[in-house]
């Protein structure tokens, strides 16, 4: 049995034998399976440490772990069972996304191209997230020290800084001025290329004698696009001749262009000599094409979308402001919020400074904002594992400005959260909108630690404050869970609760607790539902144990209450008993007694047996997010059943279409108060025939 969470979540992928490859990044594991429906969700989910799962189209499957996934990688490559799966073969860095429930609305998770073409984006920047934070805080520090006066205005034109602070300088524009360098290394690598030829072919276009070209005798200016230009003859053709420092959009093009072309050489050129010919022939062909075509027009195309958006901006700054706050929720799932990040680079390159970053901070710091409202309720709920996920991706947001584990692990999940947020988002960005916008000289990442790096620290400071506050307040006062899921977690909480401190009590009150509940007791009548027999112990004439049987609530096959796919029925979390797979569609009370919670989703069901014994009846698992379709309730807490009395009628074609199992766990909650809670036997059953044996 699976004891750790990596070994829960390979089995819960379908086992090793499932898994083709597995990859991670700096927040999830990226399976690539052989078959995606052996996957089992709800489980993977329900394992602790795991912030969510995402599905994709083409048999990929992430799941969300957050700043622990290079250990849960590394945990699962080493496991003995995974020494023969494709999983332990591959080592690279790779990102996904969109949460699955999300992507089901639109076109991501449908359209396999669509799903790598965002990913292609995504994992052509992720892999270097680490050396651009690290850069942003250098930027940070150095807009700090300029704001207290230690040197002059260090980014302003003409300012020299003494060599010390020239080096500090160099820690930051090492990241960005080979920024393309390292967009084409993990662009080639994602297609498919020898990541170092895409690393090189770009090399080209960087290195100085490149740019020297421009002053060389034969360079002739002119003006393309409103933009002046340098070009010089190269064998008759005009080579323009561009600084690519902190440039995204080209690396990109060629990286895209450089995956055909390299699929096309394997295929042509025999096995034995691909070593030499592959990269020879792609460098021949694609620089060229790289500094004379796709170069060129990667230019173009960003500062066309940089200009597009500078428009928007010097049209209406107080619109632009509230905009992009509010678009940035949606954006960032589909993955667009990647092209928007490459022109923020160009902002910077081109205009000296960027407008975007300012209103973005809202909406990232309504998005913590509203993670720290799912704490404060977690922490009153003793909720521990929402607890320990809110904890590290608040962490992960104020200190490094990355949303990725606030919006996978929590607020994806809990629709309740996102109208929460965005009202956070519209407050900051009208802060932001009536202050006349924000700026700021260099790219960061939004955190607490970058506020010094806007100009208007004040205004940006006030604004994600507010944007914070807001969503903050609005979670916790209207919670970021449905009055159902709030309560059926609640009745979990409670039981596991109750079961630990019974397993913790003192042995005198335990062996006391015994004596009484084996008190000699004269046998009684059978009635409907209920047999009792007196039992007696051996070595023990004065004392008998009464058996209680319990019926079954409906026809099917009973199994093992550990066949339920969900750890917390199937572990005995909830109390022991037996689960059935239906083949009717109608659950009836297994006896005498009250109903003690009627869920008005129809998939629950508590009853306080007149025997008593306290029964739990859940209807299929996850259920609940039918929010009652396909459920036709009979009863309502407080009313009086017989056995028999028909509870719920079910449609089975609305729970399978949705895909949720139908299995049934029957759980005795109060199983702590018996001595033993056994199936009578599994196998086929019919409601009415008895199902459990209660041993008091």
């Amino acid at each position: 049995m699976a004891t750790s969470p990596a070994e829960k979540i390979v089995d819960a992928v379908g086992g090793p034998g499932n898994i083709e490859s597995l990859t991670h990044c700096a927040t999830r594991l990226r399976f690539q399976l052989r078959d995606s429906s052996n996957v089992d969700q709800s489980t993977v989910e329900a394992i602790p440490g795991v912030m969510g799962a995402v599905p994709q189209a083409g048999n990929r499957y992430q799941v969300v772990i957050g700043g622990a996934v290079q250990n849960v990688y590394n945990d699962i490559n080493a496991l003995p069972a995974m020494s023969g799966a494709g999983g332990g073969a591959v080592d690279e860095d790779d990102v996904d996304s969109v949460k699955a429930r999300e992507r089901a609305k639109g076109p991501r998770g449908k359209v396999a191209w669509l799903d790598s073409l965002f990913e292609f984006l995504s994992d052509s920047f992720r892999p270097i997230l680490g050396a651009l934070l690290g850069a942003s805080l250098f930027i940070t520090f150095m807009a700090l020290m300029a704001t207290l006066g230690v040197i002059p205005a260090w980014n302003a034109p003409g300012v020299t800084l003494e060599p010390s602070w020239q080096f500090v300088n160099l820690m930051w524009q090492c990241v960005f001025i080979f920024l393309p360098l390292m967009v084409a290394y993990n662009a080639a690598k994602k297609v498919g290329a020898d990541p170092w030829v895409g690393f090189a072919i770009m090399a080209v276009v960087m290195l100085p004698g490149f740019t020297g070209l421009a002053d060389q005798e034969g360079a002739r200016q002119l003006t393309f696009l409103g933009s002046d230009i340098t070009t010089i003859p190269v064998f008759g053709l005009p080579l323009t001749i561009f600084s690519y420092d902190s440039q995204v959009f080209p690396p990109l093009l060629m990286a895209g262009v450089l995956g055909l072309l390299w699929k096309g050489l394997r295929k042509v050129i025999p096995e034995n000599i691909q070593l030499i010919f592959v990269p020879f022939l792609a460098m021949l062909i694609m620089i060229p094409l790289t500094a004379f075509l796709i170069g060129p027009i990667g230019v173009y195309a960003g500062a066309a979308l940089a200009n597009l958006l500078s428009s928007i901006n010097t049209f209406s700054p107080f619109i632009f402001a509230i905009v992009i706050p509010l678009a940035y929720p949606f954006m960032v799932p589909l993955g667009l919020h990647w092209p928007i990040n490459a022109i923020m680079l160009l902002n910077i390159q081109t205009l000296g400074y960027d407008f975007i970053q300012g209103p973005m901070g809202a909406w990232n710091f309504a998005c913590f904002g509203a993670t720290a409202g799912v704490l404060w309720i977690a922490w009153r709920a003793r909720d521990k594992q929402m607890r320990q996920t809110a904890t590290g991706a608040l962490a992960a947001g104020l200190l490094g400005g990355i949303s990725e584990p606030s919006l996978y692990g929590i607020h994806l999940r809990f629709k309740r959260i996102y109208p929460r947020m965005l009202v956070g988002c519209l407050v900051g960005g009208l802060i932001i909108g009536i202050g006349g916008g924000v700026k700021t000289q260099a790219f960061v990442f939004t955190s607490l630690l970058t506020i010094p790096a806007f100009d208007s620290v004040i205004l940006y400071g006030i604004a994600v404050l507010s944007s914070f506050v807001v969503a903050m307040v609005l979670v916790i006062i209207s919670d970021y869970r449905t009055p159902e899921q709030r309560a059926e977690f609640e009745a979990q909480r409670d039981k596991a609760e109750a079961k630990l401190q019974a397993a913790g009590a003192p042995a005198a009150a335990a062996t006391s607790a015994a004596a009484a509940g084996s008190a000699t007791e004269t046998p009684a009548a059978t009635s409907q539902g209920t047999a009792t027999a007196t039992l007696e112990k051996p070595g023990a004439t004065d004392e008998v144990s009464t058996a209680i049987e319990i019926a079954s609530p409906l026809d099917g096959t009973a199994v093992a209450l550990s066949e339920v796919p969900d750890p917390v029925f199937g572990g005995g979390v909830m109390g022991p008993g037996v689960a059935i797979e239906p083949t009717g569609n109608t659950v009836v009370s297994p006896g005498a007694g009250t109903v003690a919670a009627a869920q008005p989703t129809g998939h629950a069901f508590g009853l306080e047996l007149d025997n008593g014994v306290e029964l739990l009846i859940h209807v299929g698992i996850d259920t609940v997010n039918l929010k009652g379709e396909g459920f036709e309730v009979h009863v309502k807490a407080g009313d009086r059943v017989e056995q028999g009395t028909p509870l719920v009628t079910f449609d089975r074609s609305v729970i399978e279409k949705a895909g949720y199992p139908l299995i049934t766990p029957v759980i005795v909650l109060n199983g702590d108060a018996f001595a033993t809670v056994d199936p009578v036997g599994l196998g086929a059953t019919t409601a009415g025939s008895p199902l459990l044996v209660v041993e008091k």
